[in-house]
């Protein structure tokens, strides 16, 4: 068994890549930053690529040639988790950049699915588990979030339609892990409320410790990932497993 983790090198990316590394389950990591810790603490089960997921160009690129095929050879059972998304551009659309529109929907749409596709055909002989990283904010509108909420609405629809295929070596979830104590968190508390009504409700919830920390989500996360049921239910929420 092998697994692809898409960001991580900080925040919750980086919780679940140490937590199947610490199963023993060697980790592709795929982000614009490095991991020194990861790959001093797991020696040889972790393998790094450096590459900016919001590049449409660079990760097409990546996924022509052959070292996905490579780093899959041979394993009987593959799991890919899409972690790598962005909250921004937030704000009402007079106070969006277009062009963090298409970075954002690049990043936390077209990579996730382009890689499902890619892990699939890499090696058609695994068991497939693929995992989105999805948020509440795909299931409700929250006002200055349409990027984020369309972006994440996206991956649960994507789920929904890969379990219909009806490929019993494929198994999907978009799954939301709850409010997590990471810099994503930290930056929606940052932002202006203007841009963002909601801003209040989420630095309450540091305020009251009412914050996952990341490694306790990564642990439930990883059991869900890993148990027999995985992907009975196509869209899920963490916190009802």
């Amino acid at each position: 068994m092998k697994a692809i983790v898409t960001g991580h090198s900080k925040g919750l990316g980086a919780a679940i890549a140490a937590e199947l590394l610490g199963r023993g389950i060697p980790v592709l990591g795929l982000a614009r930053g490095h991991a020194p810790g990861l790959t001093a603490r797991f020696p040889g089960l972790l393998t790094e690529l450096q590459v900016d997921l919001s590049d449409s160009a660079a990760l097409t690129g990546w996924l022509a040639g052959a070292a996905l095929a490579d780093y899959l050879k041979g394993e009987g059972a593959v799991l890919l988790v899409n972690n790598a998304g962005v909250v921004w551009p937030v704000g009402p659309l007079a106070a969006q950049d277009p062009g963090g529109a298409v970075r954002a929907v690049t990043l936390n749409v077209a990579a996730p699915l382009a890689l499902a596709a890619a892990t699939v055909r890499a090696n058609p002989d695994a068991h497939r588990r693929i995992l989105h990283v999805s948020s509440g904010a795909g299931r409700g509108a929250y006002p200055g979030w349409s990027v984020y909420c369309a972006t994440k609405a996206a991956l649960d629809r994507h789920a929904e339609a890969v379990a219909l295929d009806g490929d019993p070596a494929v198994r999907a979830c978009s799954l939301a892990p709850g409010v997590i104590d990471t810099g994503m968190q930290a930056e929606i508390r940052a932002t202006p409320e203007e841009r963002f009504p909601l801003k209040e409700r989420f630095v309450q919830l540091k305020q009251e410790g009412a914050l996952s920390s990341p490694e306790a989500c990564a642990a439930k996360l990883v059991d869900y990932l890993l148990a027999p049921g995985f992907g009975d239910r196509p869209v899920d929420d963490l916190r009802n497993a």
